[in-house]
């Protein structure tokens, strides 16, 4: 399978199976696009018809640009047979039981009223609660005794807002630290926060135990006032954009990521971007809205069509500012011409459920914090273990190969088949196919595709 595509100012195609990905004049796009359908005679005189108005387009270019396709697809950079279904259950089979990561939700409460939160508010459709050191403790034991022979453990503190339970988090990651020698593992945290709480003391300690640090911020001001609210209804703007420049400064500018959501009041969200820039921050996200269809915040199809032109400006942006010596680093177009994910994980996608689970403020387990509150969902405790083979065995095997909706998508293996949340909650099943979604992702991936490949012609 291969995919092509027009952006940039590049012609770019991508073989799927292989990764390869080519940059190539308008002679060879056009005849892959017909090399597989046509015989060689047959291509030639569709090009000799073509480029009549060309000179330089003769008879012999075309064949020699006949042999070099040939030569990549010999090669097995062009037109590699798709041979990974097989694979896909055996690579989750090998790791079973096995447990990687944790998500631990010290606080199921928060200090801001966001309308477009999916947690409602930090509760997650339950009562607020603040994770014990117990529980915590017990959480990281857990992760421990369930992590088989991996040495690299991850721990993220999630809420609701974890620095509500701040002492806690302290208090689990010197209790991990004091068990990481005996038992031979290696812990890295990540914290996501709001930044409301955000002082020296916050940010000696992230900047001496935190790998990385996700700050809440969706760009300009009026935006994020109009969602990211207090209590009392006031925006929470000019109280955190101090802090996070603060925490941000003595990070060295490095191992953090400005999170923001773009809703159908944003759609246009390269201003805010362009706002972060501003600010000097330079490792960026922006995220989709996860709500309702119907609720105010959500994308409409006329919004989706503004996203799409936004990645590309956001590309164009990017292009520019490396240009000026003035690069930053956006999430989703970050990507690995010449390596990448392997191809376990082009398969079988981000673990949820199986590799990576949220623990609740009282020990119950989730597949990942999209799903917690979903009771069908709970898999067990970190008490008495995993108890809904069930439900993990839904996970288990769920894969691109899985949905039938995907087979003949080109960024199947770049998506490894999507979000398991994203897909229940539009569908119903975490085996289903969130359409919006997925026309966003193609979106990205074609854009940073392209900024990968200007970036690579710029370096020669």
């Amino acid at each position: 399978m291969i995919h092509q595509y027009k952006l940039g100012g590049y012609n770019i195609v991508l073989d799927i199976c292989s990764g390869a990905v080519h940059a190539v004049d308008e002679l060879a796009y056009d005849m892959i696009a017909l090399f597989e359908s046509g015989s060689r005679e047959a291509i030639a005189s569709a090009m000799l018809a073509k480029y009549r108005d060309r000179p330089e387009i003769t008879e012999a270019e075309i064949s020699r640009c006949y042999e070099q396709i040939q030569a990549l697809k010999d090669q097995g950079q062009l037109f590699t047979p798709d041979t990974f279904a097989p694979m896909a259950g055996r690579f989750k089979e090998k790791s079973a039981g096995v447990i990687k990561a944790l998500c631990l939700h010290v606080a199921h409460t928060c200090n801001l009223n966001c309308s477009y939160c999916f947690a409602s508010q930090g509760k997650y459709h339950g009562d607020r609660a603040i994770m014990s050191l117990e529980v915590g403790k017990r959480a990281l034991d857990f992760l421990i005794e369930n992590s088989g022979h991996r040495r690299n453990l991850e721990v993220d503190f999630f809420g609701g807002e974890p620095l509500m339970n701040f002492d806690v988090v302290k208090e689990l990651v010197a209790y991990a630290r004091s068990r990481e020698k005996e038992a031979g593992k290696n812990f890295r945290f990540t914290l996501t926060t709001n930044g409301m709480l955000i002082d020296d003391d916050v940010i000696d300690f992230a900047n001496r135990e935190m790998s990385n640090v996700v700050l809440s911020l969706d760009g300009r001001k009026e935006i994020h006032d109009r969602f990211r609210v207090d209590y009392a209804g006031n925006g929470s703007w000019d109280r955190i954009v101090p802090k996070f420049q603060k925490l941000v400064q003595a990070r060295g500018g490095k191992n953090y990521y400005m999170r923001g959501t773009f809703t159908h009041a944003n759609p246009d969200f390269v201003k805010d971007i362009r706002q972060m820039l501003d600010l000097g921050f330079t490792e960026l996200s922006m995220e989709p809205v996860v709500c309702a269809p119907d609720d105010p915040s959500a994308l409409t199809p006329s919004d989706i069509e503004i996203v799409k032109q936004q990645y590309e400006e956001l590309a164009d942006l990017m292009r520019q500012r490396d240009r000026e010596g003035r690069p930053f680093t956006f999430y989703h177009y970050m990507i690995d011409l010449s390596g990448g994910p392997c191809i376990y994980k082009r398969i079988s996608g981000c673990g949820s459920g199986t590799e990576y689970m949220a623990v609740t403020p009282w020990g119950d387990l989730y597949p990942c914090h999209q799903f917690v509150g979903e009771e069908r969902f709970k898999l067990g405790d970190i008490w008495n273990g995993l108890n809904n083979p069930e439900v993990q065995g839904e996970f288990a095997a769920c894969n691109v190969y899985a949905k039938p909706e995907c087979q003949d998508c080109w960024a199947k293996l770049y998506c490894s088949g999507g979000c398991a949340a994203n897909a229940y909650h539009a569908t119903g099943s975490i085996t289903g196919v969130y359409e919006s979604g997925c026309e966003l992702f193609r979106k990205r991936m074609e854009c940073a595709i392209m900024l990968a490949v200007s970036r690579a012609a710029e370096d020669r």
